[in-house]
């Protein structure tokens, strides 16, 4: 079983590149979503699930908020991602 992926990111972003750059070095599907393409509506109840984080990009395994690049970059080097992607 694989758990899904959201990636929401900004047009111009180095950290969401790298972000989607290890995913897909990993072979992980994963759901961009841009922080533009939302209302303000979505964009408050995001924050309300990654408690008022504003960076980006903001990563979610499953339900799980990881964090931004540096997050799942950590993951990713400590062997616990391909954990979480593995349910």
């Amino acid at each position: 079983m694989t758990v899904s992926v959201k990636v929401y990111t900004t047009p111009i972003c180095p950290y969401c590149s790298h972000a989607k750059q290890l995913l897909d070095s990993k072979g992980v599907a994963y759901e961009e979503i841009g922080m533009h393409d939302m209302s303000s509506e979505e964009r408050r109840a995001l924050m309300q699930q990654t408690n008022n984080y504003r960076m980006v990009p903001q990563i979610f395994v499953g339900d799980t908020f990881v964090g931004g690049f540096s997050e799942l970059n950590q993951l990713n080097q400590q062997g616990k991602l391909d954990e979480m992607l593995a349910g």
